[in-house]
């Protein structure tokens, strides 16, 4: 970890200061998401379709909004847009552990939402600016501080539901408003250059003309077609391993023991290797080949749960919690060594084929289309799972994500060699 310091010190304060925020950020989030569902269902014992309707609001507010939060960060500046979110969100966890009514609760799932939707363009977008020619190292730092915070925070959210849910509720809303405090005082301001949001008279473009701008982006467009499997197949760590974790395993201690090895695993492999994957990719390989290396490591993921499958499971014992544990952990490791390979390229060329330009803008259209894939992804997965255990064939699942993997690489080695991934020749400013 102190390696890590060591390098984060090398950029200036603003991106400092935001690595430290994302892994503050995530630790507030995490602490809360994880047992809202619990606190819906149980403490205001909410029916199950309402419980996923207010969870859906949030992720809809939140995936759905995106492209707005990167067009506002481009046209006012990063350092508001940060501010903002973090304020909305601080209101938002204060009103969900405070309010019973369906109303209020909609509202502060929305507002959770929304919030991520100004912030996190705008963070990348900075981070980006700020970092210059070091994107990619930047963009690996920041990973860690990321997944720290996703380990963290549900051991601490655990503790404080534990007194009550409404504690991790305020304690959250505490952790985001002192975060806009922070922000306010000591992030310095940055934005982007407005040459492009603007006319030939100097007046600023319309919303829709800018948006044109970056659809008219035919390279962008299909590298974030490519990209969106990457995003279901990590979103599997959420989704089909811990399913497949219970069904050989059973939902008892171990099979949660289980789980939990899950999530360790993936985190602590990306705080203790992230920065020393991207050093050797980048010492090595082409930015596009790295992410086409990346997508079929994380294809390959699924190949021990494939093998898993024709193993017989054992009644009981160490046996059945072995079968049960290790082939989803190592697959898990291989998600997160997946995307420690692609996730700081993948940063790195949404601002290349942005050609600089409309940058939070073009992080915002991603995270959509990406957030949309994995929605889609998510279905036929769930859909998957579901046929093979009606037909009795538990390997049809993995065989289907591996060829997503392998597909998905091949799109992006395509677009790699094609030259669709380089940055866009200069364009001269309108006069």
């Amino acid at each position: 970890m102190k390696g890590v310091i060591g390098q984060v010190r090398l950029y200036d304060r603003g991106v400092q200061l935001l690595m430290v925020n994302q892994f503050t950020i995530n630790l507030g989030f995490y602490m809360l998401m994880p047992y809202l569902a619990a606190h819906l269902s149980g403490t205001l014992g909410l029916a199950g379709w309402l419980v996923g309707f207010v969870l859906g609001v949030r992720n809809f507010s939140q995936q759905g909004m995106f492209l707005v939060g990167g067009t506002l960060a481009d046209r006012f500046g990063y350092k508001p847009l940060i501010v903002a979110g973090c304020v909305l969100r601080t209101v938002g966890f204060a009103t969900l552990g405070l309010v019973d009514s369906l109303p209020a609760l909609f509202a502060a799932s929305a507002a959770t939402g929304f919030a991520g939707a100004l912030f996190n363009p705008a963070v990348r977008a900075y981070l980006a600016a700020g970092a210059g020619e070091r994107r990619v190292e930047a963009f690996a730092l920041f990973n860690v501080f990321y997944q720290a915070g996703i380990l963290l925070g549900p051991l601490v959210g655990m503790v404080l539901t534990g007194v009550d849910f409404r504690v991790t509720c305020l304690v959250s809303a505490g952790i985001f408003a002192l975060l806009s405090v922070v922000q306010i005082r000591a992030l310095p301001a940055r934005r982007a250059d407005d040459t492009h949001v603007r006319d030939g008279d100097g007046r600023r473009r319309s919303t829709l003309a800018q948006w044109r701008s970056v659809l008219a982006n035919r390279p962008f467009l299909l590298f974030s077609g490519a990209m969106i499997g990457s995003y279901v197949l990590t979103f599997q760590v959420y989704l089909a391993l811990p399913l497949e974790v219970r069904r050989v395993g059973g939902d008892g201690e171990s099979g949660a023991a289980a789980v939990a090895l899950l999530f360790a695993v993936s985190g602590l492999s990306t705080i203790l290797f992230q920065t020393r994957v991207t050093a050797w990719c980048a010492a090595r390989v082409a930015p596009g080949r790295a992410l086409s290396w990346g997508l079929a490591v994380m294809g390959c993921a699924f190949l021990p749960l494939l093998v898993a499958t024709a193993i017989p499971v054992p009644e009981t014992g160490v046996g059945r919690w072995a079968l049960a544990a290790v082939p989803p952990a190592v697959a898990a490791l291989l998600l997160a060594l997946g995307t420690m390979i692609a996730y700081p390229f993948e940063m790195d060329t949404i601002v290349r084929l942005a050609g600089d330009r409309l940058v939070a803008t073009h992080y915002g259209l991603y995270n959509t289309i990406c957030g949309i894939g994995i929605t889609l992804g998510n279905l036929l997965t769930g859909a998957a799972l579901d046929a093979a255990r009606g037909a009795g064939v538990p390997a049809l699942p993995w065989v289907a994500l591996l060829g997503l993997g392998l597909a998905c690489a091949v799109a992006l080695n395509s677009l790699h060699w094609g030259g669709r991934l380089a940055a866009p020749e200069p364009v001269a400013a309108s006069v």
